[in-house]
């Protein structure tokens, strides 16, 4: 009995003091990006935090579940050559706002559309993955004159049980916690790391000092809510689906070969838009412009207008 209370007094201890770690306040962003860090303020008095970089038409980043504009730090030098580059941190992530609301598909659509249309964004790329491959497809579907292409890589859009997609992945059961305890579930670092690394072909590929700063923004005050509203509202990212059809400019799905959704549900996608293809890039997961970003980069170069 006194073995087994120490155990649990163990595990105790590591989630005390992993949530007592110093927070991220985005040192990290300065040590990949050569441009300004800058924030918009949104008319519902969120603050979105985004880097700008290159030159030429505009060309949206969207992160994936539990990251930041950071996850994008190999795919951006690949880009700004040949775009002006806009990777923006969601709102209940990364150093952007963390309002106590519900973190729907929708939400985040909404904020999206807003930033666009604040910066005056015209014949804009938009480049999603996972919950971000499901906002470029809605939001283009929303702003027709505002969106030229989309670029969707593994979009988040099927699930079974709480959490939705995650689920599917080598340690995604941990999310399951957040059904448990909801917004006061711990997430010490080896829990983001093997959630995480469970959406790799290879997990080495996430770098070691990206993964301390997705833990270290996650001590924010405010994150683990905001988190756990994601995963409470994983059927609207399945809801969503009901507008792909409305996607009226071309659309690359772009899907690593061990990515969580399944053949039937990527096939189902690409006939949901009249102008689409599907592309499947192999040894990867999830986590595909982290993974492979040379792959991706020449994609979506390759797709670029003259």
């Amino acid at each position: 009995m006194s073995y087994i209370v120490s155990i649990l007094t163990g595990i105790v201890l590591v989630l005390f003091i992993s949530g007592c770690a110093n927070t991220s306040e985005g040192e990290y962003t300065y040590r990949w990006s050569q441009d300004r860090v800058e924030t918009l303020q949104l008319s519902n008095g969120i603050s979105l935090r985004y880097v700008r970089t290159g030159t030429g038409q505009p060309l949206v980043l969207l992160h994936t579940i539990r990251t930041q504009l950071d996850y994008f730090e190999k795919l951006v030098p690949e880009l700004s050559g040949q775009y002006q580059v806009y990777a923006l941190d969601l709102p209940g992530h990364g150093q952007s706002s963390l309002p106590p609301v519900d973190y729907t598909e929708e939400f985040l659509r909404q904020t999206v559309k807003e930033f666009m249309t604040r910066l005056d964004l015209k014949d804009a790329t938009l480049v999603g993955e996972s919950i971000g491959g499901v906002l470029a497809l809605t939001v283009a579907a929303e702003l027709p004159d505002r969106v030229k292409r989309v670029v969707s890589l593994n979009p988040y859009d099927y699930g079974e049980d709480f959490g939705g997609g995650i689920r599917r992945s080598r340690s995604g059961w941990m999310v399951g916690l957040f059904q448990v305890f909801g917004p006061y579930t711990f997430e010490p670092r080896f829990v983001t790391a093997a959630v995480l690394g469970g959406g790799f072909h290879d997990a080495s590929r996430l770098p070691e000092k990206m993964l301390t700063e997705f833990s270290r923004t996650g001590q924010r005050d405010g994150y683990r809510r905001a988190e756990y509203s994601v995963f409470k509202n994983w059927t609207t990212w399945v809801e969503a689906r009901q507008l792909y059809s409305r996607v009226a400019v071309p659309v690359t799905f772009i899907y690593g070969n061990e990515d969580w959704s399944n053949p039937e549900e990527r096939l189902r996608n690409r006939q949901a838009i009249a102008h689409s293809k599907l592309m499947t890039i192999e040894k990867s997961g999830h986590f595909t412009a982290l993974e492979n970003p040379s792959e991706v980069a020449d994609i979506i170069l390759s797709g670029r207008s003259p």
